[in-house]
């Protein structure tokens, strides 16, 4: 937007320069042109008045001495002729070319015009590079007969060069001025646009912000246009009202799930407590009870873990990577022998840290261990890998289970989502969701891809500390 508004500014100023500039400069030849035209039609008409008498008694020569000394101070060639265009007398010596060509054209067109009484006119407008002499005409007129004509011709470099000079002047001038209106709209486009630049930096940071549980970037600035300060007022009102929604969602998940585990928990113990009191018809409901009640317990845990990942604010941590899998394989490894699975860790980081919040690592592979195991049948074997990359650490989880279908990938970390085929597996659906959060604090990357063996591989790359 800064690169279009210059354009508009320089387009703008340039017009402006152009429109004023084009016709000084052209009036300013204009100017030139008819000072040095009247200045030479004087001059001739004085030239026509003086031949008046000589023409008429036949002794033109007694203006030559006047017009060699005219020709000698101002440069400029001057010729008498009688009404039959026959020379006279002219400014050259009596024995040298005539100063004034009578067969040009130009020459020509005004000696006729003068014989027939008529006085010249200003010619085309006096250019830099229009090197032709000025010719003026003026009729000798006895009684207002014409007795003959007076013809000037005049160099015109020293006229040429003025315009020229003046030429150069206006072009620097123009050149000034565009230049100083760039220097002052340059700061005056940054006034206008330091709100937008704000608003788009506090709009890229927002989803980040409300993500991590942290305060939304404030855009109000008390410089800028009014209107836009307003639209940055407007957008902190809106920031800070999605911020609070969703902190307000997130506390009433947590707070809920808290709440609800003590008379979950009852309920649990009076399950078990019946155990024995009542019918062995009825016993088999409350067994489905008492299990229900187990399922709901897990989906509170994983939604306080949700509710934790979602909230997980302040600075990331360096995390030792090795040491965090070594621990949770170890953890996991006694769930995996009972049900005779094989869990197996595969490369290292050695000392490379991941920078994730704060027991995040643990989470991810305690969500990503939980599933694997659950999903991997007997006899088989889940495998955690670890690798290094530059700039991040890998991490992934691969189980031998039934996988998903290639189009349930995208939505495999959605909440509450799980696959028509795992239905019967006992789970919520939060896990990899939870990762996924975790994940995006870090400012990581989640993969999920299907091995051409079977089963189901997680990939989760996490920054490195630099």
């Amino acid at each position: 937007m800064r690169t279009r508004l210059l354009g508009m500014v320089w387009f703008l100023v340039a017009l402006l320069v152009f429109g004023l500039g084009v016709p000084l400069a052209l009036s300013v030849a204009g100017a030139e042109q008819q000072r040095i035209f009247l200045d030479r039609l004087t001059d001739t008409n004085r030239f026509a008045s003086m031949a008046q008498r000589p023409l008429t008694d036949g002794t033109p020569e007694l203006l030559r001495e006047e017009l060699q000394r005219y020709s000698e101070l101002y440069g400029v060639g001057v010729l008498v002729v009688d009404q039959d265009s026959r020379p006279q007398v002219s400014s050259a010596g009596a024995n040298s070319p005539l100063p004034v060509d009578l067969r040009d054209a130009g020459v020509l067109d005004h000696l006729q015009a003068a014989l027939a009484g008529r006085r010249s006119q200003s010619d085309a407008l006096l250019l830099p590079w229009d090197d032709g002499p000025l010719v003026v005409a003026g009729p000798v007129l006895v009684d207002r007969d014409v007795r003959g004509a007076v013809v000037t011709v005049s160099p015109t470099d020293r006229s040429r060069a003025r315009v020229l000079w003046w030429w150069v002047l206006i072009g620097a001038g123009g050149v000034l001025a565009f230049a100083l209106a760039l220097m002052l709209a340059v700061p005056v486009i940054q006034w206008i646009l330091r709100p937008v630049r704000r608003l788009d930096e506090a709009t890229g940071s927002l989803v980040a912000a409300v993500v991590s549980g942290r305060a939304a970037e404030q855009v109000g600035d008390e410089r800028g246009p009014p209107e836009l300060r307003k639209l940055g007022r407007s957008f902190d009102q809106m920031a800070a009202s999605v911020g609070d929604t969703l902190a307000a969602q997130r506390a009433f998940v947590a707070d809920a799930s808290h709440q609800l585990r003590n008379p979950l928990t009852a309920l649990k113990l009076r399950l078990v407590n019946l155990e024995g009191h009542v019918d062995p018809e009825a016993d088999t409901h409350r067994v489905a009870a008492a299990a229900e009640a187990d399922r709901l317990n897990q989906i509170l845990d994983e939604l306080l873990a949700m509710a934790r990942a979602e909230n997980a604010g302040g600075d990331l941590v360096p995390t030792e990577v090795d040491e965090v899998v070594a621990e949770r394989v170890a953890d996991w490894r006694v769930v995996a022998d009972s049900r005779d699975i094989a869990l197996d860790t595969e490369g290292g980081a050695g000392r490379v840290r991941a920078v994730v919040p704060a027991r995040g690592l643990d989470g991810i592979l305690d969500a990503l261990l939980d599933n694997a195991l659950k999903f991997t049948g007997s006899g088989n074997a889940v495998c955690v890998s670890v690798a290094v990359v530059p700039g991040l650490v890998r991490v992934a989880v691969r189980d031998h289970g039934p996988g998903l279908r290639a189009d349930e990938l995208e939505r495999a970390t959605d909440r509450f989502w799980r696959s028509n085929s795992h239905q019967n597996v006992p789970g919520s659906g939060l896990g990899l969701s939870i990762v996924s959060r975790i994940v995006a604090r870090a400012g990581g990357d989640l993969r999920l891809d299907l091995p051409e063996d079977g089963g189901l591989r997680v990939t989760v790359d996490l920054p490195a500390e630099s």
